[in-house]
């Protein structure tokens, strides 16, 4: 005898198949973490790290502002152009005279951890014979961790 009805038969599925989706999305996300580490703006450097939060100074991300780098001793980057430090303080007058609010004229320095005094040192004694009397000293935030009580003594 033959089976009638609700076997598995040729009839229509009325389930959305979500196996493409699936790939299109798997896709997408290879995609977002490939490009992600290209969008971020300015040279790497390892920033010492401070014993407090400063405040973050929302002029330090915009294209006209003045950052300087040194990721390592003797490298000089003045925004993402690496520069001879002969070169740096021509350059950074240049963009100076660009600057017409005198808040505005503020010079950004990042300097590497494992960079030499010196070498800071030098770069702001120049910055400062161009007539620059704001200069940032940028480093990292110091990540919150959680709160740790002390252990109670009786």
């Amino acid at each position: 005898m033959g089976m009638s009805g609700g076997g598995g038969g040729g009839g229509m599925q009325s389930e959305i198949n979500v196996t493409p989706m699936v790939d299109i999305m798997l896709v997408l996300l290879i995609i977002f973490m490939v490009v992600t580490p290209f969008l971020q703006q300015g040279i790497t450097v390892a920033l010492p790290k401070n014993m407090n939060n400063p405040d973050v100074d929302p002029n330090i991300i915009k294209e006209s502002s003045i950052v300087i780098s040194i990721p390592a001793d003797g490298q000089y980057y003045l925004g993402k152009k690496q520069v001879m430090r002969e070169d740096l303080a021509d350059k950074v007058d240049s963009m100076l005279k660009n600057i017409k609010k005198d808040e505005d004229r503020i010079v950004y320095i990042k300097s590497g951890v494992g960079v030499s005094y010196g070498d800071v040192v030098t770069v702001i004694n120049e910055v400062r014979k161009l007539g620059v009397d704001k200069i940032g000293l940028v480093a990292d935030k110091k990540k919150k961790g959680p709160a740790t009580a002390a252990p109670a003594t009786s």
